[in-house]
């Protein structure tokens, strides 16, 4: 287990959550930790350059966003076919899986939902193709993981392309970051003062009612706000929203517990310092942007 990788397990213990296992032995001191484990400084970098190469791509030419998700979800891709590979011996079509991922997510920009499902169904055909060859040995359990992964990573991903292409697409994205990123943040600092109730015990036992208390409480405020400021919609609007991200993300970090406790894995990857794997960062997103581009439809 990498030294990225122990701090990710850690800071998940701590904070609220999801931990797919724990090390024997850990270091008795870090300076670079914090409280909660994590390796704050490099996890606060990371995260202001995601941040930055987003805004920048909302800000300047919106299409670039649409190239900012294909390459975080090809990269998830990667990661998601590499930890099943090792830990299950299930073989991915990676090829259909990341072709087809790419045509869900810059078909979705034109031509919308009729655009990501139709790429979604031509990429379940092509992995049922793919795996031919390889004989009748695993090939279910080999098929069924091409298309878990075509629909939970670049599918759930083209519902955050779609946010962007209406009038005030940028604000629609900017609200379902924001809500999201708020739901982790608030999670995280009420799970590490004073997280004491499991929230779910058998799926990531340091997951803590106070924390998903102070994920309820920063969404819901992110959500009136951004709602009725950048979207000229109503604060009750926002209410719904922030709950409902709340939810959607908490669970998404609790199917990737539920994934790597599969696998019996900590982390996804270690390609970003202080998160872990893409993965690790995308789990709350992916989920949220179905619920995000539903409701808000609905709302404005």
């Amino acid at each position: 287990m990498t030294q990225v990788s122990e701090q990710r397990g850690d800071a998940e213990s701590a904070g609220g959550e999801d931990t797919a296992g724990s090390s024997a032995t850990e270091p008795v001191a870090d300076e670079k930790k914090s409280r909660a484990g994590r390796n704050l400084p490099a996890a606060i970098a990371v995260g202001v350059l995601l941040g930055a190469a987003i805004l920048v791509s909302l800000l300047t030419v919106r299409f670039l966003f649409i190239g900012i998700v294909a390459a975080a979800i090809a990269a998830g891709t990667f990661e998601l076919a590499g930890a099943l590979r090792r830990a299950a011996n299930l073989r991915i079509a990676l090829v259909p899986v990341l072709v087809g991922g790419q045509a869900m997510m810059w078909l979705a920009w034109p031509f919308g939902r009729e655009g990501a499902l139709t790429a979604f169904v031509l990429t379940v055909l092509a992995c049922l193709l793919w795996r031919l060859p390889g004989g009748s040995e695993r090939y279910l359990a080999d098929v069924a993981a091409s298309v878990f992964a075509a629909a939970y990573l670049p599918l759930f991903a083209a519902f955050a392309v779609m946010l962007v292409p209406p009038a005030d697409g940028v604000g629609r994205v900017l609200t379902f970051l924001i809500v999201v990123v708020a739901s982790d943040t608030g999670g995280y600092i009420a799970g590490v003062l004073g997280g004491k109730h499991p929230m779910a015990p058998t799926i990531s036992p340091k997951k803590t009612w106070e924390g998903f208390a102070g994920s309820i409480i920063a969404g819901v405020v992110a959500g009136a706000l951004t709602l009725s400021l950048m979207l000229d919609g109503h604060a009750w609007q926002g209410v719904i929203f922030g709950v409902a991200i709340v939810c959607t993300a908490t669970l998404g970090d609790l199917m990737e517990s539920l994934i790597k406790r599969d696998l019996g894995i900590k982390d996804m990857g270690n390609l970003l310092p202080g998160h872990g794997g893409i993965m690790d960062r995308l789990d709350s997103l992916l989920p949220s942007a179905v619920v995000s581009w539903l409701l808000l439809s609905a709302f404005v």
